[in-house]
């Protein structure tokens, strides 16, 4: 893919990157604050953005977490970042950070806002709306005008695990070459969900990728290593960073279908096979025990492919997602070249 058929970058980072009232000028470094709203208590609740200009024109990333309070490995992905100073001396364009969306989720241990609203169903949001609409429409209107491109940070639901993988649009060659360039042994091709942040990144020409690893409230070294070499892949590409990126080598599965195998059965499960695993169609990937010792179901793979989600939960019920199975896929070498 040649430059022309990335994008030229929305602004020019030599005359400053301004956020509300707040311009990071050439080769300067700010945290922006953005308030969202007030709780009960009088807290106020804000967005903070890290904002790196390198005073070099070129393209501008959007690193974004926390969108779910609750899912902790991004937010750790994004802060280890930042601690192990990733953004510093950048080359050419500028990064934007911003490592905790949804203050009160996180918090609360809480995917969703005060109102129980999902941030990432509230797209584009409204500023006279609810917290979730507020948080959601700060995004649309302050930071997606400014990049011109963006990775969200994701960790499994509940108690299902994530292999690290790369979520993208099929129908956005820029968002699959960005998806390919991070280096998740997985890739999946997603399309976009209504109001969410990538639908709502898409309709202003900003591709976006979703990264998922782990499960919530509980982190994942992997899936860290995965999401920390990740960024720097991306803005080794881009050039923002002149640094080499690790992908020549790198295998991916491309998930092109995936369903869920369920419990046939409420009881107590056990997993054998966790994610990651190639399997092959009658193996056997774990039991479901009835707590009186009474009966045991043996969860039966359907099909062949590639485990790439997993439920942890020790108690399941009836019809409850067990394996996420990557059941059509491609095995890919990924050989991605400098592009700006």
């Amino acid at each position: 893919m040649k430059k022309k058929d990335i994008f030229l970058p929305k602004i020019d980072v030599s005359q400053g990157i301004t956020i509300d009232d707040t311009t990071v000028e050439s080769g300067q470094h700010a945290l922006v604050r953005v308030n969202a709203g007030k709780l009960p208590t009088d807290n106020r609740i804000n967005v903070f953005a890290h904002v790196y200009n390198s005073g070099v024109p070129g393209p501008v990333l959007l690193i974004l977490a926390g969108v779910h309070g609750d899912e902790i490995n991004g937010i750790e992905i994004v802060r280890r970042s930042l601690e192990n100073r990733y953004y510093e001396n950048i080359t050419k364009g500028g990064v934007i950070i911003i490592p905790l969306l949804n203050v009160y989720g996180f918090i609360n241990f809480s995917r969703d806002t005060t109102d129980g609203k999902d941030v990432n169903r509230s797209f584009p949001g409204h500023l006279n709306g609810s917290l979730a609409s507020r948080v959601a429409r700060i995004i649309t209107l302050k930071f997606l005008p400014l990049v011109d491109l963006a990775i969200d940070f994701h960790t499994g639901g509940a108690d299902r695990y994530n292999y690290p993988q790369v979520r993208f649009n099929h129908n956005d060659n820029r968002a699959a070459k960005i998806a390919e360039v991070f280096g998740a042994p997985v890739l999946m091709e997603s399309a976009l969900i209504a109001s969410s942040f990538r639908k709502s990144a898409y309709d202003q020409g900003v591709p976006a990728i979703v990264f998922e690893g782990g499960e919530s409230v509980r982190l994942d070294q992997h899936s860290i290593d995965t999401g920390l070499l990740g960024i720097k892949n991306v803005m080794g590409w881009l050039g923002i960073k002149d640094e080499e990126h690790g992908l020549s080598k790198q295998t991916h599965f491309l998930i092109e279908k995936s369903t869920w195998l369920r419990a046939h059965m409420a009881g107590m499960f056990l997993w054998y096979i966790p994610s990651g695993n190639v399997i092959k169609k009658g193996e056997i990937l774990g039991v479901i025990n009835d707590p009186y010792g009474t009966k045991t179901v043996e969860v039966v793979a359907k099909s062949d492919g590639i485990i790439i989600g997993h439920n942890n939960a020790s108690v399941v019920n009836l019809g409850d997602p067990l394996f996420h199975i990557g059941s059509q896929y491609r095995v890919i070498q990924a050989h991605p070249q400098q592009t700006f």
